[in-house]
C-alpha cells in the first residue's frame, strides 16, 4: 500500500472538502483517514490516503491537487507517508 498524507489549509469556503475528495475519488485514491477542524474562519483538514489504485502516479496527483487548490484559495500538500513520518519524530 502507498499512503501519502495530504493537507489542506486555507480561508473557509464551501465546496473544500467536496472539490478534494471528488477528485480523489475520480483518481481511484482511496481516504483512509480524515480529519478537519475549522479554528476562527480558517479550514485545516488532513488526510491519509492510499494512492495504490491510482493510474496517476505521485508527482500529478500532487501537481494536480496543488492545482485545485490554487483554482479555490486553499493550499494543498501531498507527501509520502515516510517522508512525512521523518519529518516529524520527535
Amino acid at each position: 500500500m502507498k499512503k501519502t498524507i495530504i493537507t489542506v489549509i486555507g480561508k473557509d469556503t464551501v465546496g473544500i472538502i467536496a472539490k478534494v475528495c471528488t477528485y480523489l475519488a475520480g483518481n481511484n485514491v482511496n481516504i483512509l483517514d480524515i480529519s478537519q477542524t475549522i479554528i476562527q474562519d480558517y479550514f485545516n483538514m488532513m488526510m491519509i490516503a492510499d494512492i495504490n489504485a491510482s493510474a496517476k502516479d505521485f508527482d500529478v496527483l500532487s501537481t494536480e491537487l496543488r492545482a485545485i487548490g490554487e483554482e479555490i484559495g486553499v493550499k494543498i500538500k501531498m507527501q509520502h507517508e515516510d517522508i512525512f513520518n521523518t519529518m516529524h519524530r520527535i
